[in-house]
């Protein structure tokens, strides 16, 4: 359940979106886990997920060259961090510092949404 304890008519679309909640509903991770991942640099988390995804493909992660898709992973991770740490999609755009437009576009082609439901 959300945290967040804002009135009901200040609720935008974003007000039940959560990684961190959709991950432990799907068991995926602990509160446990939560706070060691609070502990690390962003920098180690990447590059400990990278090796520990190296180990079971001999260095080929996922068949694609990390180094071209970087840029899109890290938008990923923007958009999905920004929609479940505001209420609105307009909130989001100005968290990330682009327009609500932009955001709406990114939304839709990459199904960011699907990922919450």
């Amino acid at each position: 359940m959300n945290e967040r304890k804002i009135p009901k008519r200040l609720r935008g679309k974003n007000y039940y979106q959560s990684i961190s909640s959709k991950l432990l509903e799907e068991k995926k991770t602990t509160k446990e886990f939560e706070y060691i991942l609070a502990n690390l640099k962003l920098e180690e988390i990447i590059s400990l997920k990278l090796e520990l995804a190296a180990k079971n493909v001999k260095g080929k992660l996922y068949g694609f060259p990390i180094w071209n898709t970087t840029n899109l992973i890290i938008k990923d991770s923007l958009i999905k961090f920004a929609l479940s740490a505001t209420n609105s999609h307009r909130e989001a755009a100005n968290l990330l510092g682009i327009t609500p437009l932009d955001l709406k576009r990114f939304i839709k082609k990459y199904q960011v949404n699907e990922y919450f439901d």
